[in-house]
C-alpha cells in the first residue's frame, strides 16, 4: 500500500465528514487484521483449562494464564467496540467521535493484545522449560511489540525518523522531497 504524501493530503478535496468517514473505514480495516488473531488466541485460551494437564499447573502459571485470558478478552472488546458503537450511533452525525474513540480503542486493544501474547508465550515456555527462559522470552517479545507497535510510530509522529536512511522525507512522483511526518489531518 502506497503511503500518502503531505501534498496529496493537502490537495484532497474532502469535507470534514468525508474525512471522518474515510478515517473510520481505515480504522475498521486495521482492526480486522488484529481481531482475527485476537479471537483465535482468545478461543484457544478458553479451551486450556479443560485439557488434562491443566490441574498440574503451579500458582504462577495459573496467574499467567489468568493475565493472558483477561487481556485477550479486553483486546477482543476493544477491537469490537468501534463496530458496536457505530451500530448504536448510526446516523447520529457523530462520526468524528467514533473515529477518536476507535483510535483509542485500537491502541488499548493493541496493548491488551501485547500483554496476552506475552503472557501466553510466557505461560507455555514456563510450563515446557523453566521460569528464567520464560521471563527472558516474554521480555523480548514485550519489547518487540512495544517498539514495532508504539515506539517506532511515536518517533515518526514526533517528526523523528526511524527509517534505515535516517531521513523523514520521501520522494514525490515529481522528484521533490516531501515531508511525511504530519499525519494530524488524517
Amino acid at each position: 500500500m502506497k503511503s500518502e504524501s503531505q501534498s496529496e493530503r493537502r490537495n484532497r478535496t474532502e469535507s470534514e465528514q468525508e474525512r471522518a468517514d474515510r478515517n473510520f473505514v481505515e480504522l475498521l480495516q486495521g482492526a480486522r487484521v488484529a481481531v482475527t488473531g485476537v479471537q483465535v488466541l482468545f478461543a484457544f485460551l478458553l479451551t486450556v483449562p479443560f485439557s488434562s494437564g491443566f490441574n498440574r499447573l503451579d500458582q504462577t502459571d495459573r496467574w499467567l494464564y489468568f493475565a493472558a485470558l483477561i487481556s485477550a478478552a479486553v483486546a477482543s472488546i476493544c477491537y469490537i467496540a468501534p463496530t458496536a458503537q457505530h451500530r448504536v450511533l448510526f446516523r447520529q452525525g457523530r462520526k468524528e467521535t467514533l473515529v477518536r474513540r476507535s483510535n483509542f480503542y485500537g491502541i488499548l486493544g493493541a496493548l491488551a493484545l501485547a500483554v496476552s501474547m506475552t503472557t501466553s508465550t510466557m505461560f507455555v515456555i514456563d510450563y515446557l522449560f523453566q521460569a528464567t527462559l520464560a521471563w527472558v522470552t516474554a521480555g523480548l517479545l514485550a519489547a518487540l511489540a512495544m517498539w514495532t507497535w508504539f515506539g517506532q510510530p511515536a518517533l515518526n509522529r514526533n517528526g523523528h525518523s526511524s527509517d534505515d536512511d535516517g531521513s523523514s522525507s520521501s520522494r514525490s512522483p515529481a522528484g521533490s522531497s516531501v515531508s511525511s511526518s504530519d499525519d494530524s489531518r488524517e
